[in-house]
């Protein structure tokens, strides 16, 4: 009974182990839509529209515009 246990129990690692080196190579970072690389770039590109908008916020709260004729206000 333990030799016929033993013999599965190979058998089926022996299968596991080849599927698993057969298969595409593993991206660790990826989502099922986009690969690694693409979530990268989009989280990257997010990150610098949040800090320009950022920036543009405290320029504003501070007062660091340049003075024009534009104005946020209804005026007639």
């Amino acid at each position: 009974m333990r030799k016929l246990t033993a013999a599965t129990l190979l058998a089926a690692l022996a299968a596991l182990a080849g599927c698993e080196a057969s298969g595409p190579p593993i991206d660790w970072g990826s989502s099922p839509g986009y690969s690694s690389a693409d979530r990268g770039r989009k989280i990257w590109r997010n990150w610098g529209y949040e800090g320009a908008q950022m920036v543009d916020d405290i320029d504003r709260a501070l007062l660091l515009r340049p003075a024009s004729q534009m104005t946020p206000w209804h005026v007639r």
